[in-house]
């Protein structure tokens, strides 16, 4: 997990690339590189060393001829394989993904983004044609984003690379209005920042002589329709067993110490389960997880009596509200986009103690929820996407009239019959899994560690979607083959609870502990260049309002925090 940027173009870039480069240290303390193909690219890299430690593999790594340079943000997991189908055509210097995946390109071109199983975003510059590649994984789990202007081409693991290289700094306001209004966080290729793009997950970019052309490489719905359609319940529960724990045996291929999160759902019990059943010394890998000394919202009763039928090492990281408001200015600086509020900023911890105990690699359960029907308007039917809440989370009407004229929400296709499919195609490809996804990358790369989802493997998510609804739900209770499938692994009392949707008091710390933050945030917003964009008084009165009670939802007034927050 690392850094990438690069400029492209008729230039001298070598200042600009230096404060991008140092803009994105924290992704990657282990070593800094550069690559400069005078007067036609500059390319940089920040490495956190996980696979093959050695200088050997510091980047931007070339091949043998010196034609082709890449830098490589991720994980190739299997890259062992690759490697092996690939002795008789390269010979390897190092013992890392990113010359496998090299390589592979080299042999297959485009062709080889479908054999990866892993999570990345990589930039290849062709010296000799001049031209660079670059491609995004899957689902989006590493970042890519870039801004094209007519004489030059900019990229990045990160918005504020992007900004240092000379592209000013202007709030979208059009997606900031539908963030308000409806709670988006844009399509796939937008950002919160005018002139910034991100490449959308699954695609790939070739930039040749100023020509930018994006194309799509892998398609998730025609993938899931492709899929063998599994009738017997016991064949789809023996294929999915096999899948979960392959998935979390190629996520512990590492050169430093593995841990992972934890918490006090199923999904958790199960990435326990499966860390401990196929890892050998498995008790003395560590595990994680996050409180905030308040019995309403913790789960930490839930995960104590999960870790009390194995020995893993458990270290409990107290978030407190006095943390909150220096903590927030902290990680909005990280993530410079909008993000999910005070659960973001408890997690952020996780990963700075993680590194603290000098654990480099954590993983994570998210995906599993949107694979299998795991949330509750998977079976009430709604058009929600906020899980848990019974009003909505968002108020347009702080929007001043100038603002909101010729709103609309955000379209989302639905390539299948099915409506429970398209409401699970949604969360993964358009709405909850590309936010977490960004929240989280941010979060562990702000303290130097690598987040890895097993869950989010594309043979799993493929296979579950793919299955009949009836294996997913049951009796209104969903994620039901997973459940069954890991009886034998975990308690009944863990594997058949309700889905808790809350893990912090967001909501009464807001009303209370942080209020003066809060009333500092909204003061900011009224005296700020973009005080036109709202409603000054109805602002006001949603804020008198939530102090007397109206709190179902806090969403509305993070986002006011989150706004404020960016603006510096």
């Amino acid at each position: 997990m690392c850094g990438i940027s690069g400029l492209i173009g008729h230039e001298d870039f070598e200042l600009l690339l230096c404060a991008m480069v140092e803009s994105q240290a924290h992704r990657g303390p282990d070593a800094e590189g550069v690559f400069y193909d005078k007067n036609f690219a500059a390319l940089g890299h920040n490495r956190l060393s996980i696979i093959d430690l050695s200088p050997k593999s510091n980047q931007p790594f070339t091949d043998h001829s010196k034609r082709y340079y890449i830098v490589f943000n991720g994980e190739i997991y299997n890259y062992l394989e690759l490697k092996a189908s690939l002795r008789h055509d390269y010979n390897f210097i190092t013992q890392s993904d990113t010359e496998v995946l090299l390589a592979l390109y080299i042999k297959y071109g485009v062709s080889c983004l479908g054999k990866l199983n892993g999570m990345f975003s990589f930039a290849i510059w062709d010296t000799k044609k001049k031209k660079l590649f670059a491609a995004r994984d899957r689902f989006g789990v590493k970042p890519f984003y870039y801004s094209k202007s007519q004489n030059r081409f900019v990229f990045s693991s990160e918005i504020k690379a992007i900004h240092k290289s000379g592209i000013k700094k202007t709030p979208n306001q059009d997606l900031w209005r539908r963030y308000f209004a409806f709670g988006s966080y844009g399509l796939p290729n937008e950002t919160f920042w005018e002139g910034v793009c991100q490449l959308p997950a699954g695609h790939f970019l070739e930039l040749n002589e100023g020509n930018l052309n994006i194309t799509q490489w892998y398609d998730f719905a025609s993938q899931v329709i492709k899929q063998p359609l599994v009738k017997n319940y016991t064949e789809a529960k023996e294929q999915y067993h096999d899948l979960l724990f392959d998935s979390v045996k190629l996520r512990f291929r590492a050169d430093v110490p593995v841990g992972f999160n934890v918490s006090g759902g199923l999904d958790s019990s199960t990435l326990l389960a499966l860390v401990n059943q196929s890892q050998v010394n498995s008790t003395k890998i560590e595990a994680f997880t996050f409180y905030t000394n308040d019995k309403r919202y913790d789960e930490l009763s839930w995960v104590e009596q999960m870790i009390s039928h194995y020995s893993n090492p458990l270290h409990k990281v107290l978030l407190k509200a006095i943390e909150v408001p220096e903590l927030s200015k902290l990680i909005s600086s990280f993530q410079d986009e909008p993000f999910g509020g005070i659960p973001t900023l408890a997690y952020s911890k996780v990963f700075k103690t993680a590194r603290n105990k000098g654990v480099k690699v954590l993983l994570d359960g998210q995906g599993m929820d949107e694979q299998l029907a795991g949330y509750d308007y998977y079976t009430t039917n709604t058009k929600s996407t906020i899980q848990g809440v019974t009003k909505s989370p968002f108020n347009p009407k702080i929007l001043s009239e100038d603002t909101s004229d010729g709103m609309g929400k955000d379209q989302y296709p639905s390539p299948f019959e099915d409506s429970l499919l398209n409401l699970q195609y949604r969360d993964l490809i358009y709405t909850k899994i590309p936010r977490a996804l960004r929240f989280n990358d941010r979060v562990s790369m702000a303290y130097s560690t690598e987040l890895r989802e097993p869950f989010l493997d594309y043979r799993l998510v493929e296979f579950g979607c793919s299955l009949p609804i009836e294996f997913k739900i049951k009796d209104q209770q969903n994620k039901r083959i997973l459940r069954e499938v890991m009886t034998k692994y975990i308690p009944q009392s863990i594997s058949y609870a309700p889905k808790r949707p809350l893990q912090t008091p967001q909501r009464e710390w807001l009303e209370k502990e942080l209020k003066q933050f809060v009333e500092e945030q909204i003061d900011k917003i009224k005296y700020s260049n973009y005080a036109h964009w709202f409603n000054l008084n109805e602002i006001d009165n949603t804020w008198s309002l939530y102090l007397k009670g109206d709190n179902d939802s806090s969403f509305h007034i993070w986002q006011l925090v989150n706004f404020s927050l960016l603006l510096n």
